[in-house]
Formats: C-alpha cells, structure tokens, sequence
C-alpha cells in the first residue's frame, strides 16, 4: 500500500487537491461529489505512516463557525501525536458551498461557514445544507472506501459549532463512535442566540423539531456509552451568552451519563486553547479506537 490512499472501483471517484509528508504520515486535501450535498464536498484526512501496512482507525473534528477543511490541519497541531498513536484525522468542511442562496453570506454565523451539521428542512437550504447526513452517513462510507482505515473503529470531536456537532452525532448514533469529546461545544443551542437563529432558518418555526440538534436536549432521553470530555475555557467570551456547557453537565448528571467537564482560567475560544489540551482528547480517543 505505497500511499496508504487507496481508490477502489466501487467507491465514487475522489480529487486529489493536495498532499503533504507530515510526521512520517501524509496530510492530504479531497474534493468529491456528494450525494447527500448534492454538490462537491472537500474534507482533509491525516494518515500516520501506520497506514502503510495497516487499517488504522479514524477520528473525525468538526470544526467551528467560518471555518473549512484546512482549519484544523493548520492549526491545532494534532498530527505529531497522531503518527505516534496511530490514529487517521478527518476534517470536513463546515458547510456546502457554491450555491448562490439569496442571503447565504450575510452573515458570519449562518450559511456558508455555518452549516450547524443539521439536515436543513426549510427552503433553499433543505436542498443543500443536509450536514447531518453527510457527517454520518456519507463521509465515513467515503473515507472507508477511499482509504487504508477500518470503519469499525470511529470517533469524532470538534470545537464550537463542530462540538455541538460533535456531541449530537455521538448521542445519536453511539454504535458508530467509540468516543467523543468537546473543545468549548454549544451544549444548547435551542437555548443561544447562535442556535436559535441557526435553527430557525435552516429548521422552521417549530421548536419541537430543533431537539434532534440539541445535546443537553437528547443526553437526557438517549446517553452515550462511555464518558464525555468538554474542555472549556473560563475566559471564553461566548461561554455565558452561547456556549451553556452547564445546562449539559446538569442534564447528564440527572440521567447518570458521566461527563467530565474541565474549566480553565484564563483561556478563551481560540485555537491556543485547543492546542494546549489537544493531547488529552488524541489520547483518550486512541485509548478508545485500539481497545
């Protein structure tokens, strides 16, 4: 397997639109046509040099608002420890792009950039913006076909938007991942600004609806199988207004999901603070991914 890339006949065909030797791995850039999209998708993939002889498993990140496929690649410094661990990175981007929706670059915090990771149900956004989908059911069909990874062992993470992303898609689907933590999530978005506005658009008006997004929402009625990690920033400027990790801690102490939330002074929502603890979360996930 000279590349650990690998593009089978059934799989659809994949762009390459860069490669990068890192670590001993390779860090690669994709586009594809996305059926779930309906429109081309590109996500980025890090492959420790384990993948040359081996299925390594993957560890997805979602990434926050206005952010892409390349975001977390850059900035967030997870390759060096995942060569060692032996554990792929998958980054999608944050939403699709190339349509021309009236309104769709408004505003930084809704449309492009924004996709929320829901499966939209209201015009024009019901036709493209199925994030939900795509992060669960699609991508990993994708990675699975088109890479040297074993689909059998999945986890996913992210920050921000991407943790509420992160958090939903653990809580609804527990069988597919074997982990998942949070950097700074949006515990409850039908109780934020962010969320009400992200959801009254791409969702409608009615409320009842919007639960199948919310965290603190579903660990109530459908809890994880091992515990979750949510770092969280004490100087965070959007913790009190938008971020709620509280409401979720206290939702998932009720029902006895464990959760292990951490609180530091001094760090805010950037992406020092995510460097600074991504260690933690690479290990607890590899710890679950190679048991």
């Amino acid at each position: 397997m000279a590349q650990s890339y690998v593009q089978t006949a059934a799989a659809p065909a994949l762009e390459t639109l860069s490669r990068h030797r890192c670590f001993g791995g390779w860090q690669g850039y994709y586009r594809h046509q996305s059926r779930e999209i309906g429109l081309p998708m590109r996500f980025g993939v890090y492959l420790p040099p384990q993948a040359e002889t081996e299925r390594v498993p993957v560890l997805t990140y979602l990434a926050g608002l206005t952010c892409n496929e390349e975001t977390f690649a850059i900035k967030a410094g997870a390759q060096r420890l995942a060569s060692e661990l032996g554990i792929a990175l998958v980054t999608p981007d944050t939403s699709p792009r190339g349509t021309d929706f009236p309104g769709q670059a408004d505003n930084w915090d809704f449309g492009i950039g924004a996709g929320f990771y829901v499966d939209a149900t209201e015009q024009p956004w019901a036709k493209h913006w199925r994030m939900y989908s795509y992060i669960n059911h699609e991508l990993p069909e994708v990675i699975a076909n088109g890479f040297s990874v074993d689909p059998e062992r999945q986890s996913i993470f992210g920050h921000s938007m991407g943790g509420h992303g992160a958090l939903v898609s653990a809580l609804r689907n527990p069988k597919r991942y074997r982990s998942v933590s949070a950097f700074a999530p949006i515990c409850a978005p039908t109780q934020c600004p962010w969320g009400n506005k992200a959801f009254s658009g791409y969702l409608g008006s009615d409320k009842a609806s919007w639960r199948a997004y919310d965290a603190t929402e579903l660990v109530q009625n459908q809890p994880f199988h091992s515990e979750i990690l949510i770092d969280q920033g004490l100087d965070d400027e959007f913790l009190t207004e938008q971020l709620h990790p509280n409401l979720f801690e206290k939702a998932a102490v009720k029902v006895g999901q464990p959760v292990e939330l951490r609180l530091h002074p001094g760090y805010s929502h950037n992406y020092y603070f995510i460097q600074t603890f991504m260690a933690d979360h690479l290990k607890r996930h590899a710890a679950a991914l190679h048991r």
